[in-house]
């Protein structure tokens, strides 16, 4: 099974954050971390430095080409600085 990571953190929320599954909008300095395993990817995010995770609203999404998980994982981050309460493009 194919899979791959990316993590870019240090990402600072724009005005209203971003939506989370389980802590609601989150904002601040952020990690946004993508999974692509078994053709879905998942998003998290993280208070940078922290340790728990929370699924960014719309993850996990379905990615048939790692080059698309790749792709989505930089609309998440670009998502997370727009802030507005941002979920998964």
């Amino acid at each position: 099974m194919e899979w791959a990571a990316w993590t870019s953190p240090g990402v600072y929320t724009g005005t209203g954050g971003v939506r989370t599954d389980e802590a609601g909008v989150v904002a601040g300095d952020l990690t946004v971390h993508t999974t692509w395993v078994g053709g879905r990817a998942h998003v998290a995010v993280q208070y940078t430095g922290a340790s728990e995770w929370f699924t960014m609203t719309g993850s996990p999404r379905a990615c048939r080409l790692e080059t698309q998980a790749r792709a989505l994982h930089q609309a998440a981050v670009d998502a997370v600085r727009a802030g507005h309460a941002a979920t998964l493009p």
